[in-house]
């Protein structure tokens, strides 16, 4: 999801009535590359979140606080300096651009009035924020921009702040009917890049919803609509003007039905979604802050978790090409039997062959045929005879050795694709901080992970709630899944585990009763929503009792087997459920 030209109006029109006429209290950089501006007005307090991270460019007002740096960056202090206690005079929007310019009245330094713009740009990795005087002058930005990055706009201080043009483009406020059939109508262009390289601010979401409320496919061609298709498409068209002039706007995160995966987040109702969840919010703010909690939580566990994600990675790696020598090792022994043969038939010919010679044929009583021999003409026969099965002696040790060695790697393998699967819905450091411990413990690890006191025990398994009320918990990695088995299970409770790839154990409480059939439906699509085939379309999952559990003496931890069970096929999904924290 990004942020189009029309996110950006509705988004304008909301800061506008809310924050203008507010005093700056507070300016905080919590990060490198976002800004939390604090304001009041009528005695209520807000917080501007403004955010030029390359993956996650955003503006809204949010409940949320940070924690600051201990030394505010230059940035920051920069802004103390000229905005702080300013007044805001007004937000507004740069045309229909992904541009929002927040204008703000001060006293400098001479306690005279005077003005200054704070830009905040949402483009992408193009993202910036940028103070600049009346005069829009830089003063200085969250990003420097040099020509050497940008040969289209410099971004340095002492530089005229302006927004490059585009060639061709229309802000849909100033489209008359005319513009739009003689211009528009006419590009030789497919409907969907039509309205990207025409219609400032309109992103694919809204290209696609416009084709979708007007029947038509989005990959057509422009010059092959029909007068009935154009005036459907430009009806359409207007009504999204309308709604936009009027300022009618109905904020919706758009959610995934099965993976509970936040979409798309938009001021207005998509009809393009219609398959999929549309929640309402009061406040496109709003929105936007539920929608990027969850995008936000991802970031920060993906950033948190890559060091150790690499390095889980470079044991597998290590362990996967061991166990392809071992394998080779392996199928170098398939020879000793033939050495053991030829040292067998050697001492039963010895008396009848002679030395010196560098091979000898004789009678293979196993196949009733003759076989010839290679031996070492400096040796006698029974030297060569001993010599053959000296290498019978060393590849049979080697072959047992090998077995053990196999058996071993294959459960590091195993082991290790169980951490990388627990890493994969690691929710919080407590879940990280215990992926750290198992890797020490088992030996995968030599350094002893260090943990904050208490740390761990904010790590606990999941626990959900059916509708009916049936208790469902499921554990996040290792040490949780031989928590929820062993522990929270017992004897009729029931265990559901996905069939042949790695995933969490998932315990449903039947509090002695039998269960309904869709509980068992419920519990079997949320262990395959919590393991590796989350994102297939069907899993196989087996289930059994746990008193049909056994526990592997010097397994892994919530490592078991078992000899009795049912299977199912399901979709992953989480739907029906309730988490309690």
């Amino acid at each position: 999801m990004s942020i189009d030209g029309i996110c950006l109006h509705a988004l304008t029109h909301e800061l506008d009535q809310t924050l203008s006429g507010s005093h700056i209290k507070k300016i905080a950089q919590p990060e490198k590359e976002e800004l939390i501006i604090t304001a009041s007005k009528d005695r209520t307090t807000y917080r501007l979140l403004i955010s030029a991270l390359p993956s996650l460019p955003v503006i809204y007002l949010t409940s949320e606080n940070k924690e600051s740096p201990m030394t505010a960056p230059n940035f920051c202090m920069l802004l103390r300096k000229y905005i702080n206690s300013g007044k805001i005079a007004s937000i507004s929007q740069v045309g229909m651009e992904r541009v929002i310019d927040i204008e703000i009245e001060h006293l400098n330094e001479l306690g005279d009035p005077a003005k200054k713009h704070l830009y905040v740009e949402i483009m992408g990795k193009h993202s910036n924020i940028i103070l600049c005087d009346e005069n829009n002058t830089v003063l200085d930005s969250i990003k420097h921009v040099s020509a050497a990055v940008s040969s289209v706009r410099e971004v340095l201080p002492n530089r005229d702040y302006f927004i490059p043009t585009q060639a061709d483009h229309y802000n849909c406020f100033d489209i008359t009917k005319e513009t739009f059939f003689n211009d528009l109508l006419k590009r030789p262009y497919s409907l969907k890049k039509m309205i990207l390289s025409s219609l400032t601010g309109f992103g694919p979401v809204m290209a696609e919803e416009l084709c979708f409320r007007s029947d038509l496919d989005s990959d057509a061609s422009v010059l092959s609509l029909s007068d009935w298709q154009k005036d459907t498409l430009y009806q359409n068209f207007l009504t999204l003007k309308d709604a936009l002039s009027n300022n009618t706007y109905h904020p919706v995160v758009i959610t995934d039905s099965s993976t509970q995966k936040p979409v798309e987040v938009y001021p207005l109702e998509l009809q393009i979604y219609k398959d999929k969840t549309s929640t309402p919010y009061p406040s496109i703010s709003n929105a936007l802050e539920a929608f990027y909690a969850t995008k936000n939580l991802k970031n920060n566990m993906d950033q948190k978790s890559q060091d150790l994600r690499k390095q889980i990675n470079i044991l597998l790696e290590r362990n996967v090409k061991k166990l392809n020598i071992q394998n080779k090792q392996l199928q170098d022994t398939q020879s000793m039997d033939k050495f053991q043969l030829y040292g067998e038939l050697l001492t039963a010919n010895a008396y009848q062959l002679e030395a010196g010679q560098k091979k000898v044929t004789v009678f293979n009583y196993y196949t009733n045929e003759e076989i010839t021999i290679p031996i070492d003409e400096t040796l006698s026969i029974m030297e060569n005879a001993n010599k053959f099965y000296g290498k019978y002696n060393k590849l049979k040790r080697t072959k047992e050795a090998l077995n053990t060695y196999l058996e071993e790697t294959k459960k590091s393998i195993e082991h290790l694709n169980l951490i990388l699967s627990a890493l994969s819905i690691a929710e919080n450091e407590g879940d990280l901080q215990m992926i750290r411990q198992e890797l020490y413990e088992y030996g995968f690890t030599k350094k002893r992970p260090q943990a904050k006191k208490g740390q761990a025990k904010k790590s606990k398994p999941l626990h959900f709630i059916t509708d009916d009320g049936y208790h469902i918990y499921v554990g996040k990695n290792n040490y949780q899944n031989e928590e929820v088995t062993f522990k929270i299970a017992t004897g009729n409770d029931w265990w559901f585990h996905s069939k042949t790839i790695p995933g969490s154990h998932v315990i449903v409480k039947a509090n002695n009763e039998e269960l309904p059939d869709h509980i068992f439906e419920l519990a079997a699509s949320l262990a395959g929503y919590y393991s590796n085939g989350r994102d297939q379309d069907k899993i196989d999952i087996d289930y059994t009792q746990k008193k049909q559990l056994k526990k592997v003496a010097g397994a892994a931890p919530g490592y078991v087997i078992y000899h009795t069970n049912y299977s199912i096929t399901v979709r992953p999904s989480k739907n029906g459920l309730t988490e309690l924290k």
